[in-house]
């Protein structure tokens, strides 16, 4: 995110370290539109690469 808002987005240093990360968030165009993750997605993702023991 650092890189982003400093090269791709040419924040000044200060404003980088000044926002919050809402704000770096949407100037870097992620949306909080996406709905989150079900229960059974999660138990799906679970299945698919369960902790080695």
């Amino acid at each position: 995110m650092l890189a982003l808002a400093l090269h791709d987005l040419r924040w000044r240093p200060a404003d980088v370290w000044a926002a919050t990360p809402r704000e770096l968030a949407a100037a870097a165009g992620f949306s909080r539109r996406a709905s989150p993750m079900s229960r059974a997605d999660l138990d799906r993702l679970i299945a698919a690469h369960p902790d080695p023991s």
